[in-house]
């Protein structure tokens, strides 16, 4: 559920995720935050989409007769290599070679971003520092007449805190008002004294859980889904990896990103030493998005890790193709970027892409409406 200070529902949504979501974004939240959250069972999604499990990167959305490809090249140093060519590389899907009608190296596509950020109990002591890197990557990496940004937070409830905007100053005033609200009886360390009355049961549970795989579903389906089509989507989690309460499971989570087209980061951070990072998940979660797990033990990797990030956003090449394989039958299609260029083969170069997509299945008729006289 996404949670703001101008409450609009929208009803076609799964009750626990209708949120505030307005079509140009929201303001910043007004405090006292809104905690009003209604639980309900995970949605079900259609069995075509989530019930296949992906094991490495992403899902290619196809809203047009193109399908884009983005990806990245790097060495054995972990450098980014920016010299391919168009006859450096060849394209299949299911196997079969396809006709790459796009080749662009370090395309410079617009940029959505959505900065998810866990305010739960288990991040109170990174929090600050969290925040400030946070500020710092999106006055970067943000260009105001091009890329656009949204702020989430969450706890056991997603709440959005900025629409997607290009407006620098409203970004950094939603960063600054994410904070960790404690659940009552709260005496720190993520421990709560027994008999102190609670707001309400469900209040108390959630303020003191966390909804990562939800916040995820949340922002993939109401957020970046509705970004325009030649955008590089991505999702930058701050967090521990540690989910306690979500009603969706990790993989829904998952295959909601990749239909959405977006890149999951993963910054493994918090108070390691009393709640401990669950890197597993985190790495299951990026590498099966395409993107990247790190795990800064510091400051200053916490800022190089966000260095990265923005590294990788911008230094990769776009493949643009029309699939041989007319069928729009929303089944499932592997894809496989192969260097064949014999000289750039003894390179070993890692090749970090999109390994398929759900094709397009055919829009149903609407039928008329029947208006009364």
């Amino acid at each position: 559920m996404f949670v703001s200070g101008a409450i609009v529902a929208i009803a076609m949504l799964p009750s626990f995720l209708r949120s505030s979501l307005a079509q140009n974004g929201a303001q910043t939240a007004t405090r006292p935050r809104q905690t009003e959250t209604v639980a309900q069972p995970s949605p079900t999604p259609p069995k075509k989409e989530e019930d296949v499990t992906l094991n490495s990167d992403d899902v290619v959305r196809v809203e047009t007769n193109l399908t884009n490809i983005f990806f990245t090249a790097a060495d054995k140093q972990k450098r980014f290599v920016s010299t391919l060519k168009r006859e450096d590389v060849r394209l299949l899907e299911d196997g079969v070679p396809q006709e790459i009608l796009t080749f662009q190296p370090n395309s410079d596509l617009p940029l959505s971003l959505a900065i998810l950020i866990d305010c739960s109990g288990s991040e109170e002591r990174t929090l600050p520092e969290e925040k400030a890197a946070a500020r710092a990557f999106l006055e970067s990496v943000l260009r105001a007449d091009k890329d656009e940004a949204a702020i989430v937070s969450f706890t056991g409830e997603v709440t959005l805190e900025q629409g997607l905007t290009g407006n620098i100053g409203r970004l950094r005033r939603a960063i600054d008002d994410v904070r960790f609200v404690p659940p009552a009886g709260y005496i720190g360390g993520n421990v709560v004294l027994g008999g102190t009355p609670p707001i309400s049961g469900t209040q108390q549970t959630l303020a003191g859980s966390t909804a990562i795989w939800d916040a995820i579903w949340a922002t993939s389906n109401e957020l970046l889904s509705d970004t325009a089509e030649h955008t590089r989507r991505a999702i930058i989690l701050l967090t521990d990896g540690v989910d306690t309460i979500s009603q969706v499971r990790m993989q829904e989570a998952i295959n909601r990103a990749l239909k959405a087209d977006a890149l999951i980061y993963a910054i493994g951070i918090g108070d390691r030493y009393q709640f401990g990072i669950d890197e597993g998940s985190l790495k299951k979660l990026t590498e099966n998005t395409g993107g990247r797990a790190y795990f800064p033990r510091n400051e200053r990797e916490l800022n190089e890790s966000f260095a990265q990030i923005q590294r990788d956003l911008r230094e990769r090449y776009l493949i643009a193709y029309s699939s041989s394989n007319k069928t729009r039958d929303g089944s499932y299609r592997r894809i496989t970027i192969e260097i064949v260029n014999p000289e750039v083969r003894k390179e070993n170069l890692k090749l970090n892409y999109r390994p398929g997509y759900f094709a397009k299945t055919p829009v149903p008729e609407s039928t008329p409406s029947t208006k009364k006289p």
